[in-house]
């Protein structure tokens, strides 16, 4: 997320200029630079994963599934994004530190060898 005048633009970091010190965010009106201290986390939640296409089950015992393809991330009960299980083919991470969605694409990209999108996967 960033901030230009009080408006926040969410979008994907795709440029960084060390010597200015500032970073391209591609915003769903175009690339925009900003200042690092105008540089704001996306949380992960139910809507942060809705937007980037994972499919949510609600299971039984009131936890919460979200899939992407073979990913699968657990949360011990809707909306608690503080314990995170999160599982692909044999690799198996119980409570890593992510609590934002950068922090979750990079362990998703380890994991899967794929930058984790908003396209959609079966």
């Amino acid at each position: 997320m960033g901030e230009y005048e009080g408006k926040m633009w969410p979008g994907e970091v795709t440029r960084l200029n060390h010597a200015e010190k500032q970073v391209g965010v591609e915003t769903e009106v175009q690339e925009f630079w900003f200042e690092p201290e105008h540089l704001y986390p996306i949380s992960i939640s139910d809507e942060s994963l809705r937007n980037l296409n994972f499919i949510k089950e609600e299971m039984p015992d009131g936890s919460v599934k979200y899939k992407k393809g073979s990913f699968r991330l657990v949360v011990p009960k809707k909306d608690d994004f503080s314990y995170i299980e999160m599982w692909y083919r044999e690799d198996h991470r119980y409570h890593p530190d992510v609590h934002y969605i950068h922090q979750l694409q990079n362990h998703y990209l380890q994991m899967t060898k794929v930058h984790l999108t908003d396209e959609v996967m079966a």
